[in-house]
């Protein structure tokens, strides 16, 4: 999830040409690779963001889809990591000569290196998490997964803002790792949702710009509570725990993203899901059986249990999770509709 920069295009096109040559040693360097062989032909190639299988989030749900597909469909798996995003070509291109028949670019920070791969192997079938057909060029053989992820945070939002009110407090925010669609999407519900719970609460936003290290999420995140807000919401992979971190340390509720982070502790409200897993897995099953959806966008809502609401915190005020249970079916009933995309 990161939006490229004119540096890190030029590092990309260089990379394309060292992979063109035969660079192997780049790849081999700078990505560590997770191999799992199954029965059967079909090949499925992942390749991570700089976050990495261990951020608790969107590249973990990923691997997990994968893990599903290996085990429920038969077929070979390889999953490749990169230190930057430079390295994104060079692993890309791997897979493609290595004859996978499927390869997955996992979120927004692959959307210039995924274009270039799939232009370059227009007979290799890819797909894209959190990035649409029509920004990968609308190659046919690109398919787009995405999320309603401003449904999922105006869940989260309206939880939080609930939550600030029973509490006493003023004001709720959010941590974003840098400014991206998926992000704001997120965002731009939780502030909805807040405002629709506590129409006095105030919004405070903040961004990283940074989706690894904890530690600048948390300063963000320490800011943001220093100025009042007693509800923090990170939406910003690895790097955001460091946020749910400083929201643990201050003794304020902390929302989790993507998958459920629950398990960090009681202090967690809530989280807001995305089910990254299911739409790896669906998109490997539809390739594998000769439907593969190139040139369009699969999208994920409440509706279609694509994204919703985690666990709640049994320290939740009473009559919280109810209210937002409510709201849930409110969404999919169409009652509730225009949710906000973009954060003002």
């Amino acid at each position: 999830m990161q939006r490229v920069i004119p540096f890190v295009l030029l590092t990309l096109a260089l990379a394309v040409l060292a992979a063109g040559c035969g660079s192997k040693k780049k790849a081999a360097t700078a990505t560590t690779t997770t191999t799992a062989t199954a029965s059967g032909g079909f090949k499925v190639g992942l390749s991570t963001d700089t976050g990495g299988l261990n951020d608790r989030s969107f590249n973990h749900l990923a691997y997990v889809g994968l893990q599903r597909a290996a085990s429920e469909l038969g077929v070979q798996t390889r999953v490749v990591t990169s230190k930057s995003p430079s390295d994104y070509i060079p692993n890309l291109t791997a897979l493609a000569k290595q004859g996978y028949d499927l390869i997955i670019g996992v979120g927004f920070t692959e959307i210039e290196a995924v274009k270039t791969v799939a232009a370059a192997f227009p007979k290799v079938h890819f797909a894209i998490v959190d990035v649409s057909n029509a920004d990968e060029g609308g190659l046919k053989n690109v398919e787009g997964l995405l999320f309603k992820e401003q449904e999922a945070g105006y869940l989260a939002g309206y939880a939080a803002g609930l939550a600030a009110q029973a509490r006493g407090g003023t004001a709720v925010s959010s941590v974003g790792g840098q400014k991206q669609p998926p992000v704001d999407r997120y965002i731009a519900g939780y502030q909805a949702g807040a405002k629709a719970a506590f129409p006095g609460v105030k919004l405070i936003n903040g961004y990283s710009q940074d989706f690894s290290l904890q530690a600048k999420c948390k300063e963000v995140a320490l800011n943001q509570i220093a100025g009042g807000s007693v509800v923090v919401f990170q939406v910003a992979g690895g790097c955001g725990l460091g946020a749910l971190d400083a929201a643990k340390g201050a003794n304020v509720w902390g929302v989790g993203v993507d998958a459920d982070q629950a398990y960090l502790g009681s202090y967690v409200l809530t989280s807001a899901l995305k089910r990254v897993d299911t739409a790896v897995f669906e998109s490997i099953k539809d390739a594998k059986d000769g439907k593969f959806k190139g040139g369009q966008d699969a999208v994920y809502g409440i509706k279609d249990d694509g994204v919703g609401i985690g666990k709640f915190s049994p320290k939740t005020p009473k009559g919280i999770a109810a209210k937002v249970a409510a709201i849930k079916a409110q969404i999919i009933s169409g009652k509730i509709t225009n949710i906000p995309t973009i954060v003002k």
